[in-house]
């Protein structure tokens, strides 16, 4: 729920409010967050280019999976600096550093992990068709 909507303020109070919540949430990162667009991009990139490859399902599942999995990580980065710029207050502090340097290594550990699925499965097909 947004904070600026006072109006409801605990639980959604119907299912399909929590879906429009969730896609402001959706919303808010793509417009705010520079790191998510390109995110998007190039998850968007691949896709199209898995589609000419000829995937089977297997290879479709890791990449779709890869792709996810780098985005869902960008909003949690997202969420935890959030948080603790909160709770820090504009203040400088070595936890909060501490906390927002790991949240951000764990979206680069996620997008090394999508590098390697994509060595595995893109870079053979695409090798065979280029040479």
């Amino acid at each position: 729920m947004d904070l600026k909507d006072k109006s409801g303020i605990g639980k959604n109070s119907t299912f399909l409010d929590s879906f429009k919540y969730a896609f402001k949430g959706v919303l808010t990162a793509f417009q705010e967050e520079r790191n998510m667009r390109s995110h998007i991009l190039i998850g968007l990139i691949v896709l199209v280019l898995c589609a000419f490859l000829n995937l089977v399902v297997n290879e479709w599942l890791w990449v779709i999976f890869s792709v996810f999995l780098v985005i869902i990580m960008e909003v949690w980065n997202t969420v935890i600096e959030n948080v603790v710029d909160l709770a820090a207050k504009d203040q400088y502090h070595p936890l909060a550093k501490k906390a927002k340097d790991m949240a951000a290594a764990a979206v680069l550990v996620t997008a090394t992990f999508s590098i390697v699925v994509a060595a595995i499965i893109i870079l053979p097909k695409l090798w065979q068709i280029l040479f």
